[in-house]
């Protein structure tokens, strides 16, 4: 079955950098697209980026990240990355790294356990 398996979590001084990642196993990690999710305390999930699948590199970013984050994918490693910099205290919450949901409107059918993000003022 699908899994999805969030790691790189932590507590970081604002201004600070984290490397999430997520290892995927039970599907075809190469043709999915694949996005990051978050939610803080007492909000709403948000959509935070997503990465087509296929051989094209096309990376889309919620406003509140654009310039700061990063995602990639390794398709050897069937494994998703978010490059954390920058991060400000708005940024703490669950990370969830999502099948699907290459822009915010998209899809996406699984999610995996989440790894937690602090950000220390």
């Amino acid at each position: 079955q699908v899994q999805l398996v969030e790691s790189g979590g932590g507590a970081v001084q604002a201004g600070g950098s984290l490397r999430l990642s997520c290892v995927a196993s039970g599907f075809f990690f190469e043709n999915w697209a694949m996005s990051w999710v978050r939610q803080a305390p007492g909000k709403d999930l948000e959509w935070v980026s997503g990465i087509n699948g296929g051989r094209a590199d096309i990376k889309n970013y919620a406003a509140s990240v654009k310039g700061r984050f990063t995602i990639s994918r390794d398709n050897r490693k069937s494994t998703l990355y978010l490059q954390m910099n920058a991060l400000h205290p708005d940024d703490a919450g669950t990370y969830y790294c999502a099948r699907g949901g290459w822009t915010a409107t998209l899809p996406r059918d699984a999610q995996g356990q989440g790894t937690q993000v602090s950000v220390l003022i």
